[in-house]
């Protein structure tokens, strides 16, 4: 097995669904991103929102707990070649992040991943670095946030 095939690259996975409700986006806001219209209902009517929604660092942090939950098996892959199976590691960090349309309480967004490549670190012998398009949509398939992440893997 090579590692194109056992990282997917170029297949978008659905890593799962995640609906956002009132409370829990309230919750969310109180803790991290305390802004009126992520707090009160009434207030975020009358705000450039027009309704209660989710924090954008709310959605991120769902395509993270959901990208975690759904491991690389998500994209039917099971290690089969020579040697110990690669180990996941720390991400590196993210870039181009765009929260694209809001996320009103009540939707339900579908997280994806697509892996896009992977190279060797030169600095560090055995691991590699694998790009990912992170993506998640709302109930019509408009596109609610998108950014590209990274992680390091342990190879052989």
């Amino acid at each position: 097995m090579s590692l194109d095939e056992f990282f997917c690259i170029g297949v978008t996975v659905t890593l799962g669904s995640h609906t956002f409700e009132p409370e829990a986006i309230k919750a969310f806001a109180r803790k991290y991103d305390p802004q009126i219209f992520h707090l009160d209902e009434e207030a975020a009517k009358k705000s450039v929102f027009g309704g209660l929604c989710a924090s954008g660092w709310h959605t991120a942090a769902t395509w993270m707990k959901l990208n975690l939950e759904a491991g690389v098996e998500a994209g039917g892959a099971r290690w089969v070649g020579a040697g110990p199976a690669p180990e996941f590691g720390p991400s590196p960090g993210f870039k181009n992040l765009k929260w694209l349309k809001p996320v009103y309480a009540g939707e339900t967004v579908t997280f994806t991943r697509t892996a896009l490549a992977h190279r060797p670190i030169m600095s560090r012998p055995g691991w590699r670095l694998l790009t990912l398009r992170s993506e998640a949509f709302d109930s019509t398939g408009d596109k609610v946030i998108e950014f590209e992440s990274a992680v390091l893997v342990k190879v052989g």
